[in-house]
């Protein structure tokens, strides 16, 4: 079959389940690493003789570092195609997860950090886009929802590992646990995933700012953005301080009994796929500011103090938290193909402001923390999701570029 009459990968295809299972291991690799020290931030602290809000650093500086990579690489892979960076990017990463284990230095792990989290810039950069160009137009939004479930089972098996491995040998054990398991998905992806065959490169037309500031001119997109940074900034602000409340009385938990509070993110995993599927069904419109607000209801369930009340908060939280970001990060897609913009470069946008939200609102955490307690992180993530909330609602009155 020829190119022109080829229209992407269908389910059922061989080809389809090779791309849909080589993405949902590269969110797997990619996001166990980024938030793998999540769940070891009170033993980061004892370690390196830091403060907690300090040690939310080890976080933000990999989140800040693949928010200014994204800057880079998605526009690149508009020109140059998505699958030498995405395989570069797991590369990279597995390297650097075996340095960041035998970093002997405070400083020298954040430097590591950093560089680490530009190399991850390399699979947000091109999923979205690659998904949307080589698999059929009437299955891409299930792929998508699978790649948003493989970024959260990769955070949880992530905190996890990192939980138990703590335990057995120290923080350094632990991440390099979560090396071992960068380097096997990155071997998978490399025997996986399909070359892309629908790929046309984006004709450079003068300077990158200028092709930045066009993606700026829709409205829908600008609000797009602030939901992503908005959602993501609630959502680490709460895992990041979960374990130092846990560790505290009054329940006094080992490292690994509160690392299993990160499987929380399961009902997460599954809901973005639901999620794509009901906004197949009813609309993004209506979809996403109700999938917010789930998330803002978890939130809420945390303040009170029975153990079981603060695990369904973050279950209900977890749910609301990848349906909405797995319906927005396709819209985003979708919206920028139909307004001549480039694509990888909005979906690059997009997750640019998602880990600006976290870097910034994930730092804040730790000094919430500290100033005020588990109150003080409530109010930061439920101001943070009653700001996406709004967004969302006024997105649903942006004129729509479909029929």
């Amino acid at each position: 079959m020829s190119t022109g009459e080829w229209v992407g990968h269908r389910t059922g295809e061989p080809g389809f389940r090779r791309a849909a299972v080589a993405v949902f291991l590269a969110g797997v690799a990619v996001f166990s690493s980024l938030y793998a020290p999540q769940a070891l931030l009170p033993e980061l602290t004892r370690s390196f003789a830091v403060t907690p809000a300090a040690s939310t650093l080890s976080i933000s500086v990999s989140t800040a570092a693949l928010a200014v990579g994204l800057l880079v690489l998605g526009p690149l892979s508009d020109r140059r195609g998505r699958t030498g960076i995405l395989h570069a990017s797991l590369a990279a990463n597995a390297v650097l997860g075996v340095l960041i284990a035998l970093a002997p230095a405070w400083p020298v792990l954040l430097v590591l950090r950093g560089l680490q989290g530009f190399a991850l810039a390399g699979l947000p950069a091109v999923a979205v886009a690659y998904l949307r160009e080589e698999l059929h137009p009437g299955v891409s939004s299930r792929a998508i929802g699978l790649y948003v479930s493989g970024t959260a089972i990769g955070g949880l098996s992530g905190r996890l590992v990192t939980g138990f491995l703590t335990e057995l040998g120290g923080w350094r054990t632990a991440l390099g646990g979560t090396a071992v398991l960068a380097v096997a998905c990155a071997v998978a992806v490399r025997l996986l995933l399909p070359g892309s065959r629908l790929f046309t490169p984006v004709v450079a037309e003068g300077r990158l700012l200028p092709q930045l500031a066009r993606a700026f001119t829709d409205p829908a997109l600008l609000a797009l953005y602030g939901i992503a940074a908005l959602l993501m900034g609630g959502s680490v602000a709460v895992y990041n301080a979960v374990t130092f409340r846990l560790e505290a009385l009054p329940y006094l938990l080992t490292p690994a009994l509160a690392g299993l509070v990160f499987l929380a993110y399961l009902p997460g995993s599954a809901s973005s796929p639901v999620a794509g599927a009901l906004s197949d069904r009813f609309g993004r419109r209506l979809v996403v500011p109700a999938t917010v607000a789930v998330m803002g209801g978890g939130i809420a369930l945390t303040l009170l103090d029975p153990l079981w009340c603060v695990v369904l908060g973050l279950c209900v939280l977890s749910t609301g938290f990848f349906a909405a970001h797995g319906v927005a990060s396709g819209w985003v897609a979708v919206r920028a193909q139909l307004g001549g913009r480039a694509v990888g470069q909005a979906a690059s946008l997009y997750s640019f402001w998602y880990y600006v939200g976290s870097s910034v609102a994930g730092t804040l955490a730790g000094r919430a923390w500290q100033g005020a307690g588990w109150t003080g992180v409530v109010l930061l993530a439920g101001g943070c999701t009653a700001g996406a909330l709004v967004l969302a609602v006024l997105l649903g009155r942006t004129r729509a570029l479909t029929p």
